[in-house]
């Protein structure tokens, strides 16, 4: 594998919409027009598609994994795919349209980029448009892209097209993310999805692939705020190295470079940094999301959970944090309850101080007097936690100023939050 490969730029995105809006259909599309996918999954998916006495053969089929969305026709949980082109490497995360699946969508869209949302162009804007639309912009998906699917099912018509365009427009002038755009598409023909459509003369803009190309992502991450969760402190046992001491983890913010001085957290020490290791040796500078070695050049009692920053750009050290909670059990969320917090490298207990409210994602009000927290439901909550956490906001860091919540019986992951 070339060097050029491995350093090529990666966008994670996610598709999202409502049930039967093409959302499998449109990555099989993806996959199969970019010579993305090896000539047996192709004869499977052929085979599968006569089975079933389909006429054209069923790009979705490439996606849902499970039988059971075979045999449905629908997406249940997140299928990831990759793929690459010559200019881009690919992640994709498929989630599901169903309102009962809410979470696996948030699963699916809590490292992305960008989100994909479909909007079938007979019904346009409906309820799970809405919906997924604010839950991209409460996960701070810095960029959205609605795709105008079925566009050959209203015979390619613009006016109709640019009606939905405008009532989208609308409404995501309410949201946070920023950067909106807007592409015909007909997922099942092909059109505007890696090719040109001949059918839509009048749209002037880029096809998909071209977009999801050419989209600037590298300002995405936050290269001001330096924040390094330690994950691991390297020993090695060798006598070469007997003496070194290195923090390992993955830059969440900011740029670190050889002689800066750093702070660690909670103890407050105070050094420089000595040199900056990585898999390929030695460098000189690193970013956010570049996995490191640092070693500083005092001793230091540092352990997993610590954080190194820079002196005068701190984290907020704090035990209570509110945060947007997406509750993702089958058990209701226990107010008073005690729960396993996880933030970067770091584990604590912590306790549901408050319940402040439920968030209605269909008309994005909120349910003051409504604190019983179901599955799916989206919260703004009080914790108490009971070591410091380093934390930030999450409009300003996605990976510092997000938490897991998990139940300490099952192990199980119950809550993701942001913290606002």
């Amino acid at each position: 594998m070339s060097n050029k490969y491995l350093e090529m730029d990666l966008l994670r995105f996610t598709t999202a919409g409502s049930v039967d809006d093409g959302k499998s259909t449109l990555i099989g599309r993806l996959l199969y027009d970019s010579k993305s996918i090896f000539q047996d999954q192709m004869e499977a998916i052929e085979t599968a598609s006569q089975k079933k006495g389909e006429e054209k053969v069923n790009l979705a089929l490439l996606t849902d994994g499970l039988r059971a969305e075979r045999e449905q026709g629908i997406t249940i949980d997140v299928a990831y795919r990759y793929f690459a082109t010559p200019n881009r490497k690919f992640i994709i995360a498929d989630t599901p349209g169903h309102i009962q699946y809410t979470r696996n969508m948030v699963t699916g869209a809590s490292t992305a980029n960008l989100a994909i949302i479909l909007v079938d162009a007979r019904n346009g804007i409906v309820e799970q448009t809405r919906r997924h639309s604010f839950i991209a912009s409460l996960l701070g998906i810095p960029h959205i892209i609605y795709c105008i699917n079925k566009m050959d099912l209203v015979d390619y018509d613009e006016q109709h097209y640019e009606k939905i365009k405008a009532e989208l427009v609308g409404f995501s002038a309410k949201l946070r993310t920023k950067d909106f755009r807007f592409i015909p598409i007909s997922a099942l023909n092909g059109d505007n999805v890696v090719n040109r459509s001949k059918n839509m003369p009048w749209y002037e803009g880029s096809t998909l692939l071209h977009t999801l190309e050419n989209i600037h992502i590298a300002s995405d991450h936050n290269h001001i705020d330096c924040r390094l969760p330690v994950q691991y402190v390297v020993r090695p046992q060798k006598d070469e190295y007997h003496d070194f001491r290195g923090y390992a983890g993955r830059i969440a913010g900011g740029v670190f470079k050889t002689g800066d001085e750093v702070t660690v957290l909670p103890s407050g020490f105070q050094s420089k940094i000595k040199s900056i290791e990585t898999f390929n040796g030695t460098i000189d500078e690193a970013y956010a999301p570049m996995s490191v070695t640092v070693t500083l050049e005092d001793d230091i009692d540092i352990s997993r959970g610590d954080m190194i920053v820079r002196p005068k750009n701190q984290p907020n050290v704090t035990q209570d944090v509110e945060i947007m909670l997406c509750w993702m059990s089958e058990n209701p969320l226990v107010n008073r309850g005690k729960y396993t917090i996880k933030h970067t490298s770091k584990e604590a207990r912590c306790m549901i101080k408050d319940v402040q409210y439920k968030v209605d994602i269909n008309t994005l009000h909120r349910l003051e007097n409504d604190n019983q927290i179901q599955c799916n439901d989206i919260a703004k909550v009080t914790l108490r936690i009971t070591q410091p956490f380093f934390a930030d906001k999450y409009k300003d860091n996605r990976n510092t100023g997000s938490v897991i919540l998990i139940d300490e019986a099952t192990n199980n992951t119950v809550g993701a939050g942001m913290i606002v």
